[in-house]
């Protein structure tokens, strides 16, 4: 079982930046891809980006492809978000996730571990 740990977040103008990390303990992390997944009020779950076991693989959105990018350092045991201009629509609770599959996969249902999730807001 893994612990994940998401930090980063806050409040930041539209057309700017803010980093993610979320920290992984109990287990190391190059045993998960990870996810990112992120959840505005009234609104599902959503699948923001993903990265392989090894970083070698990446996968996103379309509504965030070329704005963020996903990165992991297995020897930290964290993974990144790194999200530029961004919007208002990209205001939510953004959660990291572990999946025990290989896969990029974008499914809620198909990742094992969840962070507790951090807030981005974004004002215009």
């Amino acid at each position: 079982q893994v612990q994940l740990v998401e930090s980063g977040g806050g409040l930041v103008q539209a057309g700017g930046s803010l980093s993610l990390s979320c920290v992984a303990s109990g287990r190391t992390l190059s045993s998960y891809a990870m996810g990112w997944f992120r959840q505005a009020p009234g609104k599902e779950r959503e699948f923001v980006a993903s990265i392989s076991r090894n970083a070698a693989a990446t996968y996103y959105a379309d509504s965030v492809k070329g704005r963020f990018t996903i990165s992991r350092d297995n020897a930290k045991n964290t993974v990144y978000l790194q999200m530029s201009s961004l919007k208002t629509e990209d205001a939510a609770v953004y959660y990291c996730a572990a999946d025990r599959e290989s896969g990029l996969r974008v499914g809620v249902s198909a990742y094992d571990y969840w962070g507790q999730g951090t807030q981005v807001t974004v004002s215009s």
